[in-house]
């Protein structure tokens, strides 16, 4: 009488036999027939990659937006607070990058060797956008200060919640001083230079804000896309 075979040997072998049948390995390939689909590096090495139907798929670069945007201007605030952040948490990270490039209709001047500013909506802007400027230079990750500036731009005040409430409730972890010092001294003023090149370069050039731009794109088309649904137009973009 022919000995018993176990169940679980007969199911091994009939899911490595298609694999060592059915696929032709490249010459110079070291790895047994039933390892060849089990890593995309094996799997290249033995150019038998399409044919490894189990292999995930390496995932497809992020969308890039970018806000060019002002710290009190009432468009920019809902587009930011209603469309962006909420966009933000809703999709897996990897999917969406964002850049946010707080400037918008300001003029930059030199006086006397110094750079100085002025904004569309009065000196208090300039000190939100440099604020802004300041705190994503100190917190450097993205989802550090995305929150903190949701909720400046959702809250009373641009200028006053800052300490208070914002960074103590989103990032207590980055320190409110270093932030002033960068507003005082002159880390925020070559920040807000930065972001006046930035806005400069736009092309076409930016002639209102929000002024959005999708993959280092603006066109009318997708400004008008992101406002009415943000969310729907990096879905169909995200490949």
């Amino acid at each position: 009488m022919a000995p018993t075979v176990p169940l679980a040997v007969l199911a091994l072998v009939a899911l490595v036999a298609p694999v060592a049948s059915g696929l032709g390995a490249a010459p110079g390939c070291d790895y047994p027939a039933h390892r060849w689909c089990s890593s995309r590096d094996i799997a290249v090495a033995c150019q038998v990659e399409s044919r490894c139907r189990s292999l995930p798929h390496p995932a497809a670069p992020p969308v890039e937006l970018s806000l060019y945007y002002e710290s009190l201007c009432p468009a920019c605030r809902e587009f930011l607070v209603i469309k962006l952040f909420s966009t933000w948490l809703l999709l897996p990270e990897g999917m969406l990058n964002i850049t946010l490039v707080p400037y918008g209709n300001a003029q930059e001047r030199n006086v006397s060797g110094k750079l100085d500013f002025r904004c569309q909506h009065g000196p208090e802007e300039c000190l939100g956008n440099m604020m802004e400027a300041c705190l994503m230079h100190e917190a450097k990750n993205f989802s550090t200060y995305f929150p903190v500036i949701f909720c400046l731009e959702s809250g009373s005040s641009v200028t006053k919640n800052l300490e208070a409430q914002c960074l103590q409730i989103y990032a207590p972890e980055v320190d409110s001083g270093r932030i002033a010092a960068c507003v005082q001294g002159d880390t925020g003023v070559a920040l807000m230079h930065h972001n006046a090149q930035l806005t400069e370069a736009l092309d076409p050039p930016h002639q209102y804000v929000p002024w959005i731009t999708v993959n280092g794109k603006h066109t009318n088309e997708l400004q008008a896309q992101a406002e009415a649904s943000l969310l729907g137009l990096v879905c169909h973009l995200y490949q």
